[in-house]
């Protein structure tokens, strides 16, 4: 048995771990194994160590382990903390040969080593340093992750910044926010003249906002909680995956979008509730309630394609966009290719004349896109959402009764919702909104929200003298399959 314990270990030596000597091995499979009168130990390298250092005859072992009565990380489901091992090799060659295989093994996990992050000290309940100074900073530290920090001073300071912005010195960039920051990286990203190569930057999110829904649905997708700690340690470990990002477009006007888009009910709710945003998270259950009361509906039409096995929603229709853009599916031209390539991202070049459209006419409650699982952390409007399969989830609501929708509210947390009878829940691969007037009083238009904030407002709605990216007019969404790069817990 210690023969093949000897066989599958890189270094095995007897060391003093916490002060007791006791045999010490690094498997082939990164692993640090020990005992103690308490049993059997270890420590997984790439999932719950973050570094080490040396002091004097020491190796300070940085490391995570849950929150559970001092126990060692298991297989996801726990908050993460950080703990200090101590190790003490009996001669100084032991340490330098623990020193050497421990960091030729943490070298070879391709760990980032150099990180951009931005902080914003204005989202949520304006806890966003605190979290820097109080978990993220110290946890990197640990992980030896050379920093660059910026706080964003006013909306759209993010955008500015990563368009001018040197990626050969970063290995990502880390937003201490909500998702509204991470959406300004994007969108900055994929205007510079080489967005081709910027939007392959591994981009992470630690949530310090309102919604916090990327980085919701990325922990949950490895079953792990929403905790600003947890999100770090993802980051450390450099695992990434795919992301699909939309784009809007009206006109020659762009956005780019990757976690939601909302029509009706959810957007009045999320945009109208800014006035409680002192509540933090609870504003939107308190003003929900309100707008439920007072119920909207909206004229208006939908247009979409929908994904295979979703054909039966709608009515067969033809593309009917009328959109104009560089590298637009009505004059694709290998010029105007070229140029796009040359300059700023123009949005998935596709002929959207030659897709089956379908088409569902209002009145609506609500119009809801979805990129991802999770809107919030306490709201999985999407259940099906994934991140890479080049579809939009659309939840749409036509008609329900108040009491219907009250119940559609309290199954938010688990995606229950969409099993409602009231709810049709698809996937789509393109998407045009022609959005038109409040059924009740049609001198009052209706609030376009996009990943969270306001992309046009019609007549009378919640601050409509504000200028707006859109007009409160039709608009086309299609979809780039897995054009962005997250940082994730798991490689997927």
């Amino acid at each position: 048995m210690e023969n093949q314990q000897e066989d599958s270990s890189i270094i095995s030596d007897q060391v003093k771990v916490n002060g007791n000597l006791t045999p010490l091995s690094l498997t082939t499979e990164g692993k640090l194994q020990w005992t103690t009168e308490k049993g059997q130990h270890s420590l997984t390298v790439e999932k719950e160590v973050l570094g080490f250092t040396i002091q004097g005859s020491k190796i300070i072992i940085k490391a995570v382990t849950e929150k559970q009565d001092g126990c060692f990380a298991s297989a996801g489901g726990g908050a993460l903390a950080r703990k200090n091992f101590v190790f003490e090799p009996l001669s100084d060659e032991s340490l330098h040969l623990w020193c050497q295989h421990l960091r030729d093994y943490i070298n070879s996990l391709g760990r980032p080593k150099r990180l951009f992050i931005f902080v914003n000290p204005f989202g949520g309940k304006k806890s966003a340093l605190k979290i820097y100074f109080d978990v993220v900073k110290p946890l990197l530290e640990d992980a030896d992750v050379q920093i660059t920090v910026q706080e964003t001073k006013y909306q759209l300071h993010a955008k500015e910044v990563v368009c001018a912005m040197d990626l050969t010195k970063y290995d990502g960039i880390v937003c201490v926010s909500g998702d509204g920051i991470l959406v300004e990286v994007v969108n900055g990203l994929l205007e510079r003249e080489d967005w081709n190569a910027a939007i392959k930057m591994p981009l992470g999110t630690v949530p310090a906002g309102t919604g916090n829904g990327m980085v919701k649905s990325t922990l949950d997708s490895a079953g792990e909680p929403c905790t600003a700690s947890n999100a770090v340690v993802a980051i450390i470990r450099g695992h990434k995956c795919s992301l699909d990002v939309a784009t809007i477009l009206q006109g020659d006007t762009k956005f780019f979008s990757v976690l939601m888009f909302a029509w009706g009910l959810v957007a009045d709710i999320d945009i109208e509730s800014e006035k409680y945003r002192w509540m933090g998270s609870a504003r939107l259950d308190f003003y929900g309630l309100q707008r439920m009361l007072c119920l909207r509906q909206y004229s208006g039409r939908i247009s979409f394609v929908p994904a295979p096995g979703f054909e039966a929603y709608g009515e067969p229709t033809r593309y009917n966009g009328e959109f104009t853009s560089t590298q637009s599916s009505v004059n694709p031209g290998q010029e105007q290719h070229v140029k796009a390539e040359q300059y700023s991202y123009q949005g998935p070049d596709v002929d959207l004349t030659n897709l089956e459209w379908r088409t569902i006419n209002g009145p609506f409650i609500s119009v809801w896109l979805h990129n991802v699982p999770w809107g919030g952390e306490d709201t999985m409007a999407a259940p099906d959402a994934k991140f890479a399969d080049g579809n939009l989830d659309l939840i749409l609501i036509k008609d329900c009764p108040k009491l219907g929708l009250l119940a559609l509210m309290t199954n938010l947390s688990d995606g229950g919702h969409v099993k409602s009878p009231h709810v049709m829940y698809l996937k789509v691969k393109a998407f045009i909104l022609e959005p038109g007037q409040r059924t009740k009083d049609p001198t009052k238009g209706g609030i376009i929200d996009i990943d969270g904030e306001v992309l046009a407002r019609g007549n009378g709605t919640y601050k409509h003298d504000q200028k707006t990216l859109m007009t409160y007019d039709k608009l086309q969404i299609t979809v780039d399959q897995g054009l962005a790069t997250l940082f994730c817990p798991v490689q997927q």
